[in-house]
């Protein structure tokens, strides 16, 4: 049980230092084309892999990253203008097929809001490409990580698109009318939405394990995915329409503080909340809907702050949103089918199924499996995990032992819920404890 809580309780992200996409804004005309891209100039400058993580502590030049942030931002802006070959190097604007070649035209550092915030800077670039181009294509190292691109001054149809991994955007019309279609918006913003599930929303993860071990059962778990659902949509969809913007200026103008560093705490605490009434209930109680409802309005208040850094094109303002809120219910019905998937036969021998050496065999085989991916943390695996891999397998290999376990003291009253939720539901209890304390008061 230890051991479970100090592997996640290690991956547990610092908000501060979180990997946000770059967004970069293009104007052209007559032959000129301006660039500005708001960065993490400290990352780039520390040659932070930005695409294989999902929080810059995690970095193996951690340290130089942090030693950068440690500087003033005239100094990191000095520091970038002297590397600016590199910078140019690994960007890419191709004007009907043709690279652009760019100028500096300037760099600038924003100071932070506090010490642990993380700095933004700008970039301004220059370039000449031929008047009779018709189509532009953007792209950079795919060390860089997600970069967003919009077309702006553009009177019809601006593109709107992210890069990453090394590739370059579809070609877009130099005068507009390359935006995509509705369809095309919904279905790129679908991953955007999984992926803050899975692998990057370690929280959200965490809260439907909590909903999935009160009792792993179809009915309670439906109606708490249901209404956690239906509560993170609404909210999802009032924020990203600029309804909530109200509480925004409330807390600033109150208490001097974002609103989001109000919601993030209070995510924490709900993670906390439901692990806590997992370990005292044996099953869905007459006020944990009612809880579940309004925690799922806090959690959409979440999703829309990481949703505003990729922002909306306006004019395919309802299929991104519907398409994100998809991505999102993917994700977490995955993270319910995997686990589901890793206990199913510890429950089914609780349940009085004769499968007991089966299930011995099971979990033994994957626990070994886990454990050598632990050992071996494969290049490919820490891609899709964003991160090291035993940061997800570590905790797969735990479960699978307590399932085992399980299965070993099947004579037990509720063996599966005494040794496999229970502990569970502690580790998960104390995680969300942990992160509320650091993001309240660290």
């Amino acid at each position: 049980m230890s051991s479970i809580i100090t592997l996640i309780v290690m991956s547990a992200p610092l908000r501060a230092h979180e990997v946000f996409p770059s967004i970069l804004d293009l104007r052209a005309d007559d032959g000129t084309i301006l660039i500005e891209i708001e960065v993490n100039a400290e990352a780039m400058l520390a040659s932070v892999d930005l695409s294989s993580i999902i929080d810059t502590d995690n970095a193996e030049n951690a340290s130089g990253y942090d030693a950068l942030r440690a500087l003033s931002p005239q100094e990191i802006a000095n520091r970038f203008d002297a590397n600016w070959p590199a910078f140019a190097s690994n960007f890419t604007v191709l004007a009907d097929g043709e690279p652009i070649t760019f100028q500096n035209n300037g760099t600038i550092v924003y100071p932070a809001e506090n010490d642990e915030a993380v700095r933004i800077t700008r970039l301004s670039l220059v370039g000449e490409y031929p008047v009779d181009a018709t189509e532009f294509q953007v792209g950079w190292a795919g060390i860089y990580g997600t970069l967003i691109v919009r077309q702006n001054d553009i009177a019809y149809a601006p593109f709107t698109g992210t890069v990453s991994g090394g590739e370059l955007t579809p070609p877009f019309l130099i005068n507009g009318g390359s935006a995509q279609t509705g369809w095309q918006v919904f279905a790129s913003y679908i991953p955007i939405g999984f992926d803050h599930i899975v692998p990057k929303g370690l929280d959200h993860i965490l809260f439907v394990l909590g909903l999935f071990f009160l009792a792993a059962r179809m009915k309670p778990l439906l109606v708490q995915v249901s209404l956690f659902t239906l509560a993170h949509t609404i909210t999802l969809a009032l924020a990203a329409l600029g309804h909530t913007s109200f509480l925004d200026d409330f807390f600033l103008n109150t208490f001097n503080i974002e609103f989001i560093a109000v919601v993030e705490p209070l995510i924490a605490l709900s993670i906390a909340y439901v692990a806590v009434e997992n370990i005292f209930t044996k099953g869905l109680s007459p006020w944990r809907p009612y809880v579940i409802f309004a925690f799922g309005l806090l959690h959409g208040l979440g999703f829309a702050s990481v949703l505003a850094e990729f922002g909306l094109p306006e004019h395919a303002f309802i299929p991104a949103l519907i398409g994100f809120n998809v991505g999102v219910e993917v994700g977490q019905l995955a993270v319910i089918a995997v686990m589901f998937a890793c206990v199913w036969q510890a429950l089914r021998v609780d349940r009085g199924e004769n499968e007991v050496m089966q299930g011995f065999v099971l979990y033994g085989v994957l626990f070994a499996a886990a454990v050598a991916l632990i050992v071996l943390n494969p290049p490919v695996l820490q891609g899709l995990a964003e991160g090291p891999v035993w940061l997800f397998a570590g905790p797969l290999a735990l479960v699978f032992a307590l399932c085992a376990l399980s299965i070993q003291m099947r004579d037990r009253v509720a063996a599966y819920r005494q040794i496999v939720a229970v502990p569970a539901s502690v580790a998960i209890a104390v995680i969300g404890a942990y992160w509320f304390i650091e993001r309240a008061f660290l």
